[in-house]
């Protein structure tokens, strides 16, 4: 956050404050996702405004390893994370925003 707070770029941001509506798989339910950042910046075109997640890599990947006693757990993370970002995208498109996932590899951690 100190580097929304300090880069000149930056007009705005805020946290959490966006509420998307989602049906999760794992019980057919409707839902709400709390995406973690909407971002307005100024960038080469103008104003843009970015709707970010930040997630560990590993959760935006199906999980691989069947024999992991952690396989389902990770299976339905994966797709209500899934779920999740389908609606967020769906949302974007129809404010004429920019979604974003950001991992661990953007932030060099």
């Amino acid at each position: 956050m100190v580097y929304l707070d300090t880069t000149p770029q930056i007009i705005s941001w805020s946290s959490e404050e966006i509420i998307i509506p989602y049906i999760s798989p794992k019980d057919n339910k409707r839902h709400r996702y709390f995406p973690d950042f909407l971002v307005t910046a100024n960038g080469d075109r103008g104003i843009n405004t970015y709707l970010c997640e930040i997630k560990p890599s590993k959760q935006c990947k199906p999980p691989k390893n069947r024999k992991s006693k952690y396989f389902l757990t990770e299976q339905k993370t994966f797709l209500v994370n899934q779920a999740k970002w389908k609606a967020a995208k769906l949302t974007c498109k129809k404010k004429g925003w920019q979604w974003k996932i950001i991992t661990e590899k953007e932030l060099n951690i």
